[in-house]
């Protein structure tokens, strides 16, 4: 993973761990269940952070002959399970807290502490989400922001994006519910509040994890990324190009495999040369291409519509 990961990583955890603690004190002086509902919100968001950063540091561990193709996969791992704990805790608990106080409404006091402690929360998550948006723009490339959330290998910077965008909108709900309250006298607007958070929150674990399990499956590289290998392997001697097969171990670990179709006029030592050649010119060309395999295949490039013959 690139270091600007990390810096968003510790930026969104140092947020979360300050929001977290003023979240919890405004709920416990004001009762405020949408208040309580962001404290633990607060508090997932902070745990996930340290997940990640536990499964950026596992992923950078080199192969071994246990994992030969190494440990990059840990890190979509463990943002799959982010996307459990956002579901489970997040969602769950503000759902639970919102029907709770619906059954049971309580009036929430010094409710001028709780405004105080949504505007400092909301600015802090507008810091750390300002960081993700930077790093996610810079890696968008000029695709569309939907196309950018689906196709990105970058699981980390997603998941901090969503989730300060999520938490930034349930603090403006929590607001509102409070304000509701107050104007109307009927405490169960903050605990519906809750649930709308509550609701969100299951929206975006139920993205993260659908998009988690597609990386932790294995996904392909994008087809720039294919079509740069294909053009690094064409030279002479080289008949066709047929299948190239990329999978994501990480946002920065790409294998490739690709069959070639050499000039049968070649002797086994310059077919052996030239893999080395094309080995090399792929890694120097795309360093995120940590592992590739030339696989020598008569005819590889007659499905695909790719022949080029020795000079």
């Amino acid at each position: 993973m690139k270091p600007d990961n990390s810096k968003v990583l510790i930026i969104a955890l140092a947020a979360n761990v300050g929001i977290a603690i003023a979240k919890f004190v405004a709920a416990a002086v004001t009762g405020s269940s949408a208040m309580l509902t962001e404290g633990v919100h607060s508090l997932v968001d902070s745990t996930n952070q340290l997940l990640l950063m536990y499964g950026q540091k596992r992923a950078a561990k080199p192969a071994d002959a246990a994992h030969p193709a190494g440990y990059g996969r840990e890190l979509y791992f463990w943002s799959f399970v982010v996307a459990l704990l956002v579901f489970a805790l997040g969602a769950g608990v503000s759902i639970y807290e919102g029907i709770v106080h619906l059954l049971e409404p309580e009036p929430a006091v010094a409710p001028l502490v709780a405004y105080g402690v949504l505007a400092l929360a909301f600015a802090l998550e507008g810091g750390s989400t300002w960081a993700a948006f930077r790093e996610f723009d810079l890696a968008r490339r000029g695709k569309s922001w939907w196309q950018a959330l689906t196709s990105t290998k970058d699981a980390a910077t997603v998941i901090v994006l969503l989730e300060n965008g999520a938490a930034m909108l349930g603090i403006v709900i929590a607001a509102i519910g409070l304000a509701v309250s107050q104007l109307t006298g009927d405490p169960r607007f903050d605990g519906a509040a809750s649930i709308l958070i509550g609701l969100l929150l299951g929206l975006v674990a139920m993205f993260l994890a659908r998009e988690a399990k597609g990386l932790l499956i294995g996904e392909a590289a994008d087809p720039e990324l294919v079509a740069g290998i294909r053009r690094a392997v064409a030279r002479d001697g080289v008949m066709g190009i047929g299948e190239i097969v990329t999978i994501h171990n990480a946002p920065e670990q790409v294998v490739a495999a690709v069959n070639v179709d050499f000039d049968n006029r070649l002797s086994a030592g310059d077919v052996e040369r030239m893999i080395d050649e094309m080995e090399r010119e792929v890694q120097r060309q795309f360093p995120s291409v940590y592992r590739i395999y030339v696989r020598p295949h008569e005819d590889a490039g007659a499905k695909f519509g790719f022949s080029r013959g020795i000079n």
